[in-house]
């Protein structure tokens, strides 16, 4: 089976965004996560987005090889499934256009194909928290920025059932950022 990875840029106080909706504090580790996003992404070929994060990365990715993003290339040459009640296509600019799925089944599905790497769940929040609650998340993976803003969106759900994680590796940046990752206690490794 597949793995699902969950990725999400946090400040130190835990959230994804500013109060705002700003992402500005993901400047703090840009150039030592995207090194090491190119690595992981060897091991990807499938991108999993909700509908808000796809607009945001549809929006930006597509050109942004052009702006010199390290990881663009890579990043748009993987499939995307975009989970999403509401759309109806998901166009990726010249690139291949997304597959849009309605429901945690249909991600499921896509995790158990025999054929294919793992998949990326980047931003994607609320759908973040229904898949971890579903069982099908298997890794998730936080990059810690080395500033607290005091308010903002949370990365993590609030009620529900606990998740106990186990952790499977901590590694500091040089400016202070932090690679943490875990996996669902229950998961094999």
């Amino acid at each position: 089976m597949r793995r699902l990875i969950f990725q999400e840029y946090v400040t130190l106080d835990g959230y994804a965004a500013g109060p705002d909706g700003g992402l500005e504090f993901f400047d703090t580790i840009a150039g030592q996560s995207d090194t090491d996003n190119l690595a992981l992404l060897d091991n990807v070929d499938t991108m999993v987005l909700g509908a808000e994060t796809y607009r945001l990365f549809a929006a930006f990715w597509p050109t942004a090889a052009s702006a010199g993003e390290m990881i663009a290339e890579k990043l748009n040459a993987l499939h995307l499934v975009v989970v999403s009640t509401t759309l109806e296509s998901a166009p990726w600019g010249p690139y291949e256009p997304g597959l849009v799925v309605r429901d945690l089944d249909a991600v499921r599905a896509i995790k158990a194909e025999q054929d294919g790497m793992d998949l990326i769940l980047w931003g994607s929040i609320t759908l973040f928290h229904s898949l971890l609650h579903a069982g099908l998340v298997d890794e998730v993976q936080l990059r810690i920025c080395p500033i607290l803003l005091g308010a903002g969106k949370s990365a993590f759900p609030v009620g529900g059932q606990p998740v106990d994680l186990d952790l499977i590796e901590a590694r500091p940046w040089a400016k202070g950022g932090v690679l943490l990752r875990y996996q669902p206690a229950n998961s094999p490794r």
